[in-house]
């Protein structure tokens, strides 16, 4: 008997234990670009203007959701930036990869104004913010053999606190509603991870690590976020989908970019939902298809969760 490939032998086949899981076909929602841009760092500001970025090209982006005009703020080029936050003052913290062995987070009014550089001694990919106007970040190196990554603590007055080391590309971070819980996406390890931190956000619980998911597949999981019901969006790089996880970690749904089966718009790298609403808004690019840049949308389980920056 000879064996029959499934899924009309694509790529990209969802694993048989994520097959059943709650599935939603996302649709386009604005093209960016014709070219094939790393998109990532969707936030939104105060009066609802998204911004985002191109990774490689430095180009740091505005789009109006009223106009859908899109124009280009500012560069970064050979800073190679790959997240932005929105600080409660206004400020953009826009975390750099740099050289890949140094980095920086750069702290910058919205139109690129009065930079300055802090970090600068780790690659910084994503930071999420805490009540107290502290953060965390992620440091984003090490591989599946050498694990030398980690997720940080940075308190308002900039003090470097580790909370967690020894990782493989840790990615991804976000933290809960009631900021007691704090998840990773470590890349090159294809894992979830959640950790209790303790009451003053510096370091972990007692037994407060787990690794409540292991990802399938090529190339593993990306930026995260998270909605008002705690539920977290895992960004699957290279597999164009995003998956939904319960507080817990638990597998809940996943979304699907139209095309992925035959190859497009894989590079997804960020989920976010639009403040206010349910609405899903994913970034990708498709370089297999040579169908350019996007943002993709979909329907979430919950409304967005009010982050730091609005509060």
């Amino acid at each position: 008997m000879t064996m029959q490939y499934a899924e009309q032998n694509s790529p990209v086949p969802i694993p048989p234990a994520e097959s059943g899981l709650a599935t939603q076909i996302a649709t386009p929602w604005f093209k960016v670009s014709d070219q094939t841009l790393q998109l990532e760092g969707l936030c939104f500001d105060r009066d609802g203007n998204l911004y985002f970025l191109e990774v490689f090209g430095g180009s740091i982006f505005r789009l109006d959701p009223r106009s859908m005009k899109l124009s280009t703020v500012f560069s970064l080029a050979g800073r190679n930036p790959a997240s932005i936050k929105i600080h409660k003052n206004g400020q953009l913290y826009i975390s750099c990869l740099g050289d890949f062995t140094r980095g920086g987070l750069l702290i910058c009014n919205p139109d690129g104004s009065q930079q300055r550089t802090i970090l600068q001694d780790y690659v910084v990919d994503d930071i999420v913010f805490a009540a107290d106007g502290g953060f965390y970040f992620t440091h984003f190196v090490g591989t599946s053999c050498e694990p030398t990554g980690g997720v940080y603590h940075v308190s308002a007055d900039e003090v470097v606190t580790p909370i967690m080391e020894k990782m493989a590309g840790p990615n991804g971070v976000a933290l809960s509603v009631d900021e007691r819980t704090l998840w990773v996406t470590e890349t090159s390890a294809n894992r979830l991870h959640r950790i209790d931190l303790t009451a003053d956000g510096k370091s972990i619980a007692p037994y407060g690590t787990s690794v409540p998911y292991h990802f399938t597949g090529y190339h593993g999981p990306d930026s995260c976020s998270i909605d008002c019901d705690d539920n977290l969006y895992v960004a699957m790089y290279y597999q164009g989908r995003v998956m939904a996880f319960n507080r817990l970690g638990f597998p809940i749904g996943q979304f699907l970019l139209p095309g992925r089966e035959l190859g497009h718009h894989l590079l997804t790298t960020h989920p976010m939902l639009v403040p206010e609403t349910n609405q899903l808004l994913i970034c990708t690019n498709d370089p297999v298809g040579k169908n350019g840049s996007w943002i993709f949308s979909a329907e979430g389980f919950a409304r967005a969760h009010q982050p730091y920056q609005f509060k």
